[in-house]
Parts: structure tokens; sequence; C-alpha cells
């Protein structure tokens, strides 16, 4: 349940903002009112009937700058459920790849009257250029070393789904922090929320000043461990990396790989989390990854969907000229 602190007003001042382009700049209390409303997505997307015509009518533009399947495969079906006519937008064969810039395609997309678009690129900063320049909501599917909100948002539902609570929460993190939007997203996310958020990494791969972001910094991996409630990890971004940031795959994981040992340091109901893709055998043990008991890896997949179902509605309640959005 959300904490009486966190209680959130009626109507549009639940969630006052256009769009969700990241974790930064929403309130706490709005944080709890995306996840309270992914509740009942969750439990719909578990029975037997999957769709409900909620966004009949309305168009939605998924426009992937770089590639992905896991993130645009969870919008393209949490559109679907929720009624709407979704397009993928086929960046490989698009005008981008002719030399269009970012403002035209964004004013391409706008005059096409999208009522909401998702975006994923690689460049940190380019979906709220899109989001200034088009007039529906604009939601941010990962944009470079930035952000990953929804990402941010199923991982905290999935811990929520398992622990009720976050005042105190021991919360691991480890792996490449420094290329890593979803770190930044989920450690903004989880602070606010009242977690104790932990980050681990190799010093080449640990940003300069995150301390600033209220966490604590390891850079040995079993003391980061000690008594975590969650265990985070995160792939090495081989794509995003210039010059020699480890020595080798295999000393990384000697160092900071999680095995099943490396996890008996953590608390014995330990929750077990990775936002994929994995390098099985690199950052994470096999064994581990497919853990009955503690691995919340393919529970976060399911997640993604109720998220993603919860963030078209609310951001297209204006549109529909909800009662109290309008």
């Amino acid at each position: 349940m959300t904490p009486p602190e966190y209680t959130y007003p009626a109507g549009a001042l639940a969630f006052p903002h256009r769009g969700l382009t990241g974790i930064a700049g929403l309130a706490p209390h709005q944080i709890w009112f995306l996840l309270d409303e992914a509740e009942q997505w969750v439990e719909m997307n578990r029975g037997a009937q999957k769709r409900v015509e909620l966004l009949s009518g309305m168009t939605i533009i998924n426009a992937f700058f770089e590639n992905s399947t896991r993130t645009l495969l969870s919008f393209e079906i949490a559109g679907k459920r929720l009624g709407a006519d979704v397009v993928n937008m086929a960046v490989a064969t698009s005008s981008v790849k002719k030399g269009e810039t970012l403002i035209d395609t964004a004013m391409t997309l706008n005059a096409m009257r999208a009522d909401a678009i998702v975006i994923r690129h690689a460049s940190s900063g380019a979906v709220q250029l899109i989001a200034d320049k088009v007039d529906c909501p604009v939601l941010n599917a990962g944009d470079g070393q930035h952000e990953h909100p929804t990402q941010a948002l199923l991982d905290a539902l999935t811990i929520r789904q398992a622990k009720r609570a976050f005042n105190g929460l021991r919360v691991t993190i480890c792996g490449d922090i420094l290329h890593s939007r979803v770190a930044r997203s989920n450690i903004l996310c989880l602070a606010s929320l009242g977690a104790d958020v932990r980050v681990c990494a190799p010093p080449a791969l640990m940003p300069a000043d995150i301390e600033q972001m209220g966490v604590t910094v390891f850079h040995d991996f079993d003391a980061a461990l000690k008594g975590a409630d969650v265990v985070m990890m995160l792939r090495l971004q081989m794509e995003r990396m210039e010059g020699q940031f480890i020595p080798s795959p295999r000393e990384y994981r000697h160092l900071y790989g999680l095995t099943l040992d490396r996890l008996e340091l953590a608390e014995s109901n330990a929750l077990v989390m990775h936002p994929g893709p994995m390098n099985r055998g690199v950052e994470i043990d096999s064994n581990v990854a497919d853990h009955v008991e503690r691995s919340m890896i393919t529970t976060q997949v399911e997640m993604g969907v109720a998220i993603r179902m919860a963030c078209l509605d609310v951001l297209t309640r204006k549109g529909r000229k909800m009662e109290g959005w309008a």
C-alpha cells in the first residue's frame, strides 16, 4: 500500500506532467501513483481477458532509433492491450538514415497527430528535444546514458510486489554504473521511495561524484552484498566503451560476478534482479539468474507491461478528456 505520507491528490494533480522523460523531477507521491495505477494491469494481464478498449481510436508511435527487443515488445503489447493502434517506426529504413535531423523527424511525427510517442535514442537528451517539439505526450524508452524511467518504475513495482515497503530497504546495484541509464533512473526512483541504495563497480566504471545522488559507493562487491535485500546486476555495455575499462570478462566475473556462493553474503531472502539482456557467466551465473525462489528477472518483464500500460493510460487521460484530467 502507498504510505500515508505519499498519498496523492485527485485527478491531474496526481500526475501533472505532460510526458515521462525521466524520473528526475518526479515527486515521491507521483511515483507511488504510477505504481498504484499499474497494479490493476498486473491483475488483468494474469487473467484470460487481456484487452480493454480504453485507448480505442488512439494512435501510439514507437520510434526506436536504437535497437531493442524487450522494451519495444513491451510497449507494443502495452498499447495493444489498452486498445490503441500501435505503429512501430522502422528507423533502419527511415529518413533518419538519409541525413534527416532529429528536429525534422520530430516535426514529421507531430504532423501525423499521434496521441503518444515512445522514443528510444542513443543520445542523451534526444528524447527531451523531441518532446519539446511535439504536441502529444512523449515517453522515454531510454536515451543514451541519461535515463530509462519505465525500467526504474517496473523494477520498483517488482520490488514492491515482493517486499511491500521501501523504507530502509538495502538495494545493491552492481555493474557498469558509468554507462547505465538504468542505474541512474533506479537510483533516483528507489532513493525517492526511501530505499538505501548502494552502487558497486570497478573504479573505471563508477561515475565521478555519484555520492551526490545519495548512494553509498563500493568497489568491493562482497562488502556491497552484506545485508542486501535486493541485488540488481547490470551488464557491461561494451558498445559504449571506448578504450580498456576492465582487464578481461573473466577477471571481471571473478571480482564482480554474482555467483551462488556470493549471493550467500546478502540477506537470506534477497531478491536478484537484472534489466537484461544478461551476459550469463560474466556479471551473473545461470544458476543465480534462474534461481526459482530468488530471481525476479522474469517478473521484471511481466511488470514492464503493466507499468507501461499505466503510463500510457495516465498520459493520455487529458487527450481522452477524462473528468479531472481535461
